[in-house]
């Protein structure tokens, strides 16, 4: 299985930290978002991997090289403007090829995770090992959380591990998902489309599993986040 890494975005709430440095290359705790997500997919053996970028996108490259710092492969998908999550995965489509992969926010912290779990959530059989037709398998595996506080609504409903649109209680989307690749058949690449519509599509068809992760996670959205997460000044990767 191959990984995407979603590293396009600009960080505005996290300026000025991020006029100079690429929001995914800020430091918790003495290392790079980023870096954190890179070296808990190779200790799962998740090796491939392909990190989209837009806003200092050489600065990412010139900091992560190809990956063989931490025994990955990283291949890069440049976007001259960042075309959301959707629309950077039909671009990085050639890189990431046609089987299920997960995908990552850069810019969240969940140290713990382990991605191991993801490269058996996508079942192509039912338990008889029959094969489920097109229009009754899964096509993403969504990880779920508790509501953060910036997000008491939550996104998604949960039930025997189907994802619903609809229903109490709500969970907020981690950012870690398992996806086909099918379901970005209809975006061209350049397009520009965000991911959300796209489930939601599917998840009123049932299409969508999911679970609850409980280990630490945090979204990284303002400096004072990133300050409290590293109980300090904030740190950044300075390299130039």
């Amino acid at each position: 299985m191959k990984a995407m890494i979603f590293a396009a975005g600009r960080g505005n709430r996290m300026r000025p930290l991020t006029d100079t440095c690429p929001k995914p290359l800020l430091e918790v705790h003495g290392r790079p978002l980023i870096v954190w997500h890179i070296l808990n997919l190779v200790r799962a053996g998740i090796t491939e991997i392909v990190i989209n970028h837009a806003h200092l996108g050489n600065r990412l490259e010139e900091a992560l090289g190809d990956g063989s710092a931490f025994g990955a492969t990283i291949q890069y998908s440049g976007e001259n403007t960042a075309l959301e999550t959707a629309g950077g995965i039909a671009k990085a489509r050639p890189l990431l090829g046609e089987e299920p992969f997960v995908a990552i926010a850069s810019d969240i912290y969940c140290p713990y995770f382990d991605f191991k779990q993801v490269e058996t959530v996508l079942e192509d059989n039912d338990v008889w090992g029959r094969p489920h037709a097109d229009t009754k398998r899964d096509v993403a595996w969504l990880y779920l959380v508790k509501n953060p506080p910036f997000h008491p609504g939550g996104d998604f409903s949960l039930h025997s591990f189907t994802v619903r649109n609809e229903g109490e209680p709500k969970w907020t989307f981690s950012g870690i998902g398992v996806y086909r690749m099918s379901m970005f058949d209809s975006i061209q690449p350049g397009e520009r489309v965000p991911l959300g519509s796209i489930l939601r599509e599917y998840i009123a068809r049932g299409q969508v599993g999911g679970e609850i992760y409980r280990g630490e996670w945090k979204n990284v959205n303002t400096i004072e986040e990133l300050e409290a997460l590293n109980g300090s000044a904030t740190t950044f990767n300075k390299k130039t």
